[in-house]
């Protein structure tokens, strides 16, 4: 299965401004920008671009922006990330319109919210599904071949072994705000 992340098993997720400018002097081609502020965005993004970093956006995080997909809209014109990451069904068919990277984020806290993902995902079709918490491998392993879309396992992950795990289970990528992985290969 070829993906964008196809040299990159850990998408950093950068939680501060500090830890963006930290990843901007890493090896990595793709960073993931969680809480941020939308005037802070134009200033990021050309950062990026200087130290040719692609970003992808998690839209539900921005400060100052809705997240709906006016927002998204706004983003892919204006700010132009690699891609958007959101829970919200019409933010992921926004970005898949636009031709960006589109990552639908569930949280799997039951059989309840598992079902209702299923059919949330087959509406906006993402480029790829974001899976929190991203330590339970054989949940991840059958949202994988349930959907066919990649999986991108992200929370609670804390260890090298979880990550492993995870990517084991069929995982394309691990997402992690936690510094300690940032330095797993």
């Amino acid at each position: 299965m070829k993906t964008h992340f196809q040299n990159q098993r850990l998408l950093p997720a950068a939680k501060s401004v500090k830890d963006f400018e930290k990843l901007l002097e890493s090896s990595y081609e793709y960073i993931v920008m969680l809480d941020c502020h939308l005037a802070q965005l134009p200033p990021l993004m050309r950062l990026a671009h200087q130290h040719q970093k692609k970003v992808i956006l998690h839209v539900d995080l921005i400060q100052g922006l809705k997240n709906d997909e006016y927002a998204a809209e706004f983003l892919c014109q204006m700010v132009k990330p690699a891609g958007l990451i959101s829970t919200r069904t019409p933010v992921v068919q926004v970005a898949k319109k636009r031709k960006i990277i589109a990552i639908q984020r569930v949280f799997l806290l039951d059989t309840h919210a598992l079902e209702t993902s299923y059919r949330l995902l087959q509406l906006s079709q993402p480029d790829y599904i974001e899976v929190l918490p991203g330590i339970i491998p054989h949940v991840i392993k059958e949202v994988a071949e349930i959907t066919k879309i990649p999986i991108l396992a992200g929370g609670l992950i804390r260890t090298k072994q979880e990550l492993e795990s995870a990517l084991e289970a069929g995982a394309v990528a691990i997402t992690s705000s936690n510094r300690k992985l940032w330095h797993v290969k």
